[in-house]
């Protein structure tokens, strides 16, 4: 093991990394959010349901956000270690927005604290709402900055190259690159949509469990709901994003739809197989949509893979990356469009066992689809590490440790999923919401009529 390739197992291990610490990146995101607007509602209504759903996910969300500190952590340290040749070419132009994405975190951390020891502690409840607005925007800003550094790889800028080095650096140019505006749409709003999901999952799971509760019932029509907005705009994000790669990235759009000759009208191609002459067989073809999604008009010229230099086209495999995402994205409009339907005509009974199984699966798809969809942001700028300046096999370490690298980030990441599990096990299991509504908010039966 320990004779592979460095450049193979630098992949491995950042892949690995990577794929691990979206799922605490993603609910670092997400979750403030859905507290704030549960706890903002149950004010607002005085509806303690609501104000129980804010206290349970901001428990199960701090075990989440100290994970998610260990594996950010590790992906700084990464950085040095497995590809020190990256960092010695850019490490002073991504500088600014890794520092700055460690003082948003500590932002929210600090409001963090405040909020989860200041619980009923002011007369009017909205006071301690108020402390949950900036571990939304803490999230987010965190969210932007180390987005800003993934969008400086796709399009680097704010430099110049005098003797293969970067100098008269603006950093402020080099994260307001191209790529930011779509990239930093796109992760806010498919992170907000997968933890909607999640969420929404977690209530599914609990009415299929148990008998019906209005405690869940509730949940799943707020996440659910939410899940349909955020839907829609991470479409619109992605149609953002096809428009922003058929301008600066268009070998990244081409692998994905396997598109080879440059040409108008050009079909969007699903799934499938390529054949020996790199033909797609077995697709599914959408006519005109690829230039459409590529340029907004049906008849436009996109340019095919041919025109890239075969040693700078992204692997071909990407391709189903970007469908099963998409495929998942639409799956998730329809079932939570569904949802709002069947819960409006009041015949019909929205809580039925196949509608919340249905509901059951748009956390896990969700996550899944955020999955595919960094898989597909990493591979398809692939050689490149950063873009037209440097290739990940020029990028990578040549240490002859990198196998116990490997293997000391894999344990770490098997102790970190499975303490995180057992904690939240131990958070959760035999206490239910409604026994801690009852002992909480004795009269809350009473409330709720007035």
């Amino acid at each position: 093991m320990f004779d592979l390739d460095p450049v193979l197992m630098s992949r491995l291990i950042t892949a690995m990394t990577l794929i691990f610490h979206i799922i605490f990146a993603t609910l670092g995101v997400g979750v403030p959010l859905f507290i704030c607007i549960a706890e903002f509602i149950g004010v607002k209504k005085n509806d303690q349901h609501y104000r129980m759903l804010a206290r349970r996910w901001t428990r199960g969300f701090v075990i989440t956000v100290a994970v998610g500190v260990v594996t950010g952590t590790a992906i700084g340290l990464q950085l040095s270690l497995v590809w020190p040749n990256f960092m010695q070419l850019a490490g002073n132009v991504i500088s600014l927005p890794l520092f700055m994405e460690v003082f948003a975190f500590f932002f929210e951390a600090i409001f963090l604290g405040i909020y989860l020891y200041t619980w009923d502690r002011f007369k009017n409840p909205l006071t301690h709402w108020w402390f949950s607005l900036p571990i939304v925007i803490g999230g987010a800003l965190s969210a932007f900055f180390i987005t800003t550094v993934n969008a400086f790889m796709n399009t680097p800028d704010g430099f110049t190259m005098e003797d293969g080095q970067f100098t008269s650096i603006n950093p402020i140019e080099a994260m307001f690159n191209p790529a930011t505006t779509s990239k930093v749409i796109h992760v806010l709003s498919s992170s907000y949509l997968t933890v909607a999901a999640i969420l929404a999952t977690i209530a599914a799971f609990s009415l299929l469990k148990k008998k019906q509760s209005e405690y869940h019932k509730k949940a799943l029509k707020l996440t659910m709901t939410l899940v349909f907005v955020f839907s829609i705009l991470t479409a619109l994000a992605g149609d953002i994003s096809a428009k922003f790669l058929a301008e600066h990235q268009p070998e990244k759009l081409a692998a994905a739809e396997w598109h080879f000759e440059t040409e108008e009208g050009a079909d969007l191609v699903l799934f499938g197989w390529l054949n020996n002459e790199d033909n797609p067989v077995g697709a599914i073809r959408l006519p005109g949509l690829l230039s459409f999604l590529a340029h907004g008009d049906f008849e436009s010229e996109v340019t095919g893979l041919n025109e890239i230099p075969e040693d700078e086209r992204p692997p071909l495999w990407v391709h189903y990356m970007f469908d099963l995402m998409v495929m998942i994205g639409m799956f998730l409009i329809a079932v939570s469009l569904l949802y709002i339907i069947v819960s409006r005509i009041k015949k019909w009974d929205q809580h039925n066992k196949w509608m919340v199984r249905l509901l059951f699966l748009a956390g896990p798809l969700a996550m899944l689809s955020t999955e595919f969809g960094w898989v597909y942001a990493e591979v398809g700028r692939q050689p490149w590490i950063l873009r037209g300046y440097m290739k990940v096999d020029e990028a990578a370490t040549t240490s002859p440790q990198i196998g116990l690298m490997f293997i000391f980030f894999l344990v770490l990441y098997i102790v970190l999923g499975t303490l995180c599990v057992i904690v939240l096990r131990k958070l959760f299991k035999g206490k239910p919401a409604e026994e801690e509504l009852e002992k909480r908010y004795p009269t809350i039966e009473e409330e709720d009529k007035e």
